[in-house]
């Protein structure tokens, strides 16, 4: 059984197709209210009005246009506060569209498929067990409980440079069949660039968990924040302070993520689906309260048998000809890895070039 969506009511919003013009209302108010007084009269004994077209014009007065206008721009105020939106310029608006039929989370129905997940990640990346194990049992808890998307908790993967960290979270996503987006901290103001800044601000735009969200029109993505522990402050020009920590509290719990309201749209949405892995190379640095609300794991060094077993099975999943196998194969038995330290992200380099290799044209 495959993996499936799920509609989830994620914003009150009410998209209105066009609201009617100013003027149209307001004749439609004055013709109904000149309707009005004339069935009065014509119940009171008099003419027909409706027959003369100026006395017809006659019946109401200027206070009755005055009324009228004030009850048009009411009714117009009215639509335009129901849909949610009326603070917004329309770029924003139109930025929202993407939310007018609904989006969905993504779903598993049985914990046997919870379990051929885990599996094929396991079999992957062996050395990312407890973190394998802590989703493996979010999936299955999901299914169990039949929830309409996939939920686990929010994890903190400690552990040196180069172990995969990040990689292992992507080959999640894409055995979850979910959306992801990548914050780095140390590399760009990651508390705006997670959720967005506020309109006012130079650079107001939405995160790129709303980008997300919008863009695949998913309401569980999978959010990697890498080296969360070495983020910055970002100051303001009036003397506030945004760090990454404050921006993520509220997305980690799961009460909280369910009214969310997003800094540049000022919106409430459910982002309580929404699944995180923060990575960190030490837990020096890392915030308590971060600490407190995700699931902690130190994860080993990679040997160099484990990173051997890796690219043969990356190797083989990517459609390597055998001849590139054994060359890839024969590179880790080389000495100079006797003086320098083997990476996952030495590997991966080594699979793309033999990836580029045998796709290169041959001169004839």
């Amino acid at each position: 059984m495959t993996l499936t969506k799920t509609p989830i009511p994620f914003c009150s919003l009410k998209f209105v197709d066009e609201l009617p013009r100013m003027r149209k209302v307001d004749d439609r108010l004055k013709e109904t209210l000149r309707e009005i007084k004339n069935r009065k009269l014509m119940a009171a004994g008099s003419v027909d009005h409706g027959n003369d077209p100026v006395l017809w014009h006659q019946l109401i007065n200027d206070d009755d246009r005055k009324m009228t206008k004030r009850r048009a721009i009411r009714f117009l105020e009215r639509m335009q506060s129901l849909s949610g939106m009326s603070h917004l310029p329309d770029a924003a608006k139109t930025q929202l569209n993407a939310l007018r039929d609904g989006i969905s989370v993504t779903n598993i129905h049985t914990e046997h498929k919870a379990d051929e997940i885990a599996a094929a990640l396991h079999e992957a990346m062996p050395w990312m067990a407890p973190a394998t194990e802590e989703v493996w049992h979010g999936l299955r808890r999901s299914a169990r409980e039949g929830l309409p998307g996939l939920r686990f908790n929010p994890l903190v993967l400690v552990g040196s440079p180069g172990i995969g960290k990040s990689f292992w979270a992507r080959r999640l996503a894409h055995h979850l069949a979910v959306p992801t987006t990548k914050i780095e901290a140390t590399g760009e103001p990651a508390t705006f660039s997670l959720v967005g800044a506020q309109r006012g601000w130079g650079s107001a735009a939405p995160g790129k968990l709303m980008q997300t969200v919008l863009r695949e029109r998913h309401a569980g993505p999978l959010v990697i924040v890498d080296e969360v522990e070495k983020t910055g402050d970002v100051n303001a020009a009036n003397g506030s302070r945004h760090t990454l920590t404050d921006a993520l509290l509220p997305l980690l719990e799961r009460m909280t993520a369910e009214g969310w309201e997003c800094p540049f749209f000022q919106i409430r949405f459910d982002m309580s689906w929404t699944n995180w892995v923060l990575t960190v190379n030490s837990r020096k640095g890392l915030p308590e309260p971060l600490q407190s609300r995700c699931v902690v794991l130190d994860l080993p060094d990679l040997t160099r048998t484990q990173l051997r077993d890796f690219a043969m099975t990356e190797g083989e999943r990517r459609g390597l000809p055998e001849p590139s196998l054994s060359a890839l194969d024969a590179v880790f038995e080389h000495e100079v890895w006797t003086e320098h330290t083997l990476s996952l992200r030495t590997v991966s380099r080594m699979l793309d070039r033999a990836e580029a290799l045998i796709s290169r044209p041959v001169l004839q």
